[in-house]
């Protein structure tokens, strides 16, 4: 399989150079251009004929979604990750029904978007080939339930993870606040456990793509590792 091509579309140029730096890590990707405006990225779009659209939703001369929706009229064979600040449903409900691989909430965690991209790439090398495919592919390539459950819920549990605890867990981080999420310390108070044990299974959630962490830096001390409940699709 040849390297992604990836065009990134984001008025802010500092998020765009953070953004094209990220892509750059994962392997197989290359950043075929960036465009800080709709008009330059329709000719970009046309002329580099890009795989994966790296979208943000607010521009001045418009919104990102309609850039979306110009792609799939034109039944153009590339994805969209959209990328925004947005907290609102709308856009997300927006972004779900134009068929988005992927939905990021700025300020976006190097892990978080190196996942993301990760993941676009599998699936793209998945979609490349001429074989056959089973439900579980399926499932794993439309990010389903079927495709992001972790190990545990099919009976193949890592040692030292209980699936008790392991649904409690999961429930807290449930009804984690999106914008600070939990940390292990929060989380081990809320299920009843001590701090090391909620750590180890967060830690196993995260490696399961179920949700994902990031350093949170306060006003004083050391940074803080807190975890996020991941979406699907994932402003």
């Amino acid at each position: 399989m040849n390297d992604i091509r990836v065009l990134i579309v984001e008025d802010d140029v500092r998020i765009a150079d953070l953004h094209r730096r990220f892509t750059m890590r994962v392997e197989g990707c290359e950043v075929v251009g960036v465009a800080y405006n709709l008009d330059d990225a329709r000719l970009m779009i046309e002329t580099l004929e890009p795989h994966l659209v790296l979208l943000d939703l607010y521009f001045p001369e418009g919104s990102g979604t309609d850039l979306l929706r110009e792609i799939r009229a034109e039944g153009r064979e590339m994805d969209v990750i959209l990328i925004t600040a947005a907290r609102e449903v709308g856009p997300l409900k927006e972004a779900v029904r134009g068929g988005v691989f992927d939905y990021l909430i700025k300020p976006v965690s190097a892990d978080r978007f190196h996942e993301c991209i990760s993941k676009f790439r599998s699936y793209r090398k998945r979609i490349c080939c001429d074989e056959r495919i089973e439900q579980h592919d399926v499932d794993s390539l439309l990010h389903n339930s079927g495709g992001n459950t972790p190990a545990s819920q099919s009976g193949d549990l890592p040692k030292g993870i209980d699936l008790l605890t392991l649904g409690k867990i999961k429930s807290a981080m449930e009804h984690a606040p999106a914008d600070t999420g939990l940390s292990a310390e929060e989380v081990g108070a809320n299920v009843g456990v001590s701090r090391s044990t909620a750590r180890r299974y967060l830690e196993y959630l995260t490696s399961a793509g179920a949700i994902y962490a990031d350093q949170v830096y306060g006003s004083i001390g050391r940074p803080e590792r807190r975890y996020f409940q991941s979406t699907a699709p994932h402003a």
